[in-house]
């Protein structure tokens, strides 16, 4: 059985710094694609920041790009998410999930998620 389980969430000031982890179970991402999503309450999922595990490519959203930093431990099976000078917009519970199709920052779907870790940010 496919799983992912988010952790590394939780309540900070403006500014700090949080990593999420996304670990993986039921498969090894040798050559899948993983993403970070985010939804806020009220707004509509975000892609974050993708990878592709095979080569390492990488994709970020503009909102965070410079701030955020994905990773892939493919020992590990575990992709993770360093988020610095983070601010109140970052705000969200954040989701990890396998990309289908995945190509230099497109995917044309995906199909396994975890239940997401909660990121807030207090000004």
């Amino acid at each position: 059985e496919v799983q992912f389980v988010e952790s590394g969430g939780g309540l900070v000031q403006a500014g700090g710094s949080l990593r999420l982890s996304c670990a993986a179970s039921g498969f090894t991402f040798n050559d899948d694609a993983i993403g970070w999503f985010r939804q806020a309450p009220g707004k509509e999922r975000e892609a974050v920041s993708l990878i592709d595990s095979s080569d390492g490519d990488t994709y970020y959203a503009d909102s965070v790009k410079g701030r955020f930093t994905i990773s892939s431990d493919n020992a590990q099976n575990t992709v993770y998410l360093q988020m610095t000078s983070l601010k109140p917009e970052d705000t969200a519970k954040y989701y990890c999930a396998r990309l289908l199709g995945y190509y230099k920052g497109s995917y044309t779907g995906f199909d396994y998620w975890g239940q997401g870790t909660q990121v807030t940010v207090s000004s």
